[in-house]
């Protein structure tokens, strides 16, 4: 007798996957599925976008009455629309009132869904909803910082790839590097500085590009895992605890998770590779937010060139602010909302301590680009389950600007600073005559109306025309399910 579970399962088989394997689409650089055609709102040869405004993501001044001409997925001219003359072959779309940014490149993102289950955290697996909701929000490429399921977020890339599901393009992290410290029961716990060079090297032979080391590990651990993955030409980030930002910075690790956040380094008393987790706020919140020791740190770690990834929308306080930030309750299956919206209503108006230290961390990253810095974003769709991919990826953009950026600014911490981390900015980030077309046609002026970035209509990866909305819609009610 058929189970519940296996008739959902042979369901959702048959719903998103099926229909792709079996027959195939031809696009003009790549096949596509039935299953990801349906969302597909333009895909021609050569395309002319017409009379738009151009924020290109190099954080210069925006171009208004601009033409985008795209033949084979590559930007092929860009100017002034009174200079560029389409060709005749192009399928033509005016853009008039309408803006394009290059598609996002988010560094903090995962394909899991987290649910605390005290005293557990569980990190649900979202293989279908989340690939969607990531490129309807504008993130042609994302890194998954950490991941649950290896194997599942390899799989996932090479299905995109292949043309047979909808998403970005992924840099897939490896799993967590961790000891046993926080009761998350997919976590694999290492014992020894030595199984966290063997797990590194195993998953690097399996296909992933980037590791995320956590919050329990050692120096030790550390430096095995910065050596292996530098040697394959790797990077290494963090989100810390029992690792100084500056200890990292001095072992050679690449990137910070969470901006100065998790940061240990002004805990009073703190003892050498161990997590003092309880102190770590109070001692940020004691900091003067134009303190000199804060200073200090940036310095030191802008000249070991360690990229910071700000995911303000995880942090978002509650009093004053949406229940979903970015406004994405419509993807939560009913269940999870009403979770979600107790803890909310539970929370409001009583965070005003964690209100002020979440200010304070906007203008720490102000200030750490100012330094020089190169600082990334994401959104970290964990923590109390208010973060829904797509939805807070453009909402980025929103606290970026109330963080003192202007929107030209924040669109490339969004876009270059993070495809030239990665070592892709010849290809994408920016929008320029030779790229990749990647990019966000957008209704309305979020330079003028930061609110328009919501309005997110046609996502282009490699010039293939997204539907925003339709993709938006399709996972309507089912994040927490898959």
């Amino acid at each position: 007798m058929e189970t519940n579970f296996q008739s959902r399962t042979k369901k959702y088989f048959l719903l998103f996957f099926l229909p792709g394997f079996l027959v195939l689409a031809t696009a003009h650089a790549q096949q596509f599925t039935p299953t990801v055609k349906q969302f597909i709102a333009v895909n021609v040869d050569t395309l002319a976008l017409i009379h738009a405004k151009v924020v290109d993501g190099t954080g210069g001044l925006s171009k208004t009455d601009q033409t985008i001409i795209i033949i084979k997925g590559r930007i092929v001219q860009l100017g002034n629309a009174s200079r560029i003359t389409a060709p005749p072959s192009a399928k033509i779309i005016d853009c008039s009132g309408k803006t394009i940014i290059p598609g996002m490149v988010m560094m903090h993102e995962h394909l899991f869904y987290g649910e605390s289950l005290p005293p557990n955290y569980l990190g649900l697996a979202m293989p279908l909803s989340f690939p969607r909701l990531y490129l309807a929000g504008g993130a042609t490429t994302i890194r998954t910082t950490g991941t649950v399921e290896p194997q599942t977020d390899l799989n996932i890339r090479k299905w995109i790839d292949e043309g047979k599901m909808v998403g970005p393009d992924i840099d897939v992290t490896g799993p967590y590097i961790e000891r046993e410290f926080l009761p998350i029961p997919e976590v694999h716990f290492i014992k020894s500085a030595d199984e966290a060079e063997e797990d590194v090297s195993y998953w690097i032979k399996k296909g992933c590009t980037s590791f995320k080391v956590y919050m329990d590990i050692t120096q030790d651990d550390l430096k095995k895992v910065v050596a292996v993955a530098h040697k394959n030409n790797l990077k290494v980030t963090g989100h810390l605890c029992s690792i100084t930002y500056r200890e990292a910075a001095t072992i050679g690790i690449d990137n910070l998770e969470h901006g100065f956040i998790p940061c240990s380094d002004f805990v009073t008393g703190r003892k050498e590779d161990v997590c003092a987790f309880g102190a770590v706020t109070p001692s940020l919140k004691k900091l003067d937010v134009n303190s000199a020791e804060m200073k200090d740190l940036m310095k030191f770690l802008i000249e070991k060139k360690v990229a910071i990834t700000s995911t303000l929308p995880v942090f978002e306080p509650y009093t004053g602010r949406e229940i979903i930030p970015g406004d994405g309750s419509a993807a939560l299956a009913p269940q999870i909302k009403e979770v979600v919206e107790q803890g909310y209503n539970a929370a409001v108006g009583k965070d005003s301590s964690d209100a002020a230290l979440f200010k304070k961390e906007m203008a720490w990253e102000k200030q750490f680009v100012e330094m020089g810095g190169r600082l990334m974003a994401g959104v970290d769709p964990t923590g109390a389950g208010r973060t829904i991919p797509g939805y807070a990826d453009r909402h980025v953009l929103e606290l970026l600007k109330e963080a003192g950026f202007t929107f030209s600014q924040a669109v490339k911490i969004c876009s270059l600073n993070a495809a030239e981390y990665l070592g892709r900015d010849k290809d994408i980030g920016t929008i320029a005559i030779g790229k990749r077309a990647d990019l966000v046609l957008i209704g309305g002026d979020p330079e003028k109306q930061i609110g328009d970035v919501r309005n997110t209509e046609i996502v282009f990866k490699n010039g293939v025309g997204f539907d925003s909305k339709k993709i938006f819609e399709s996972v309507n009610g089912k994040v927490g399910l898959y």
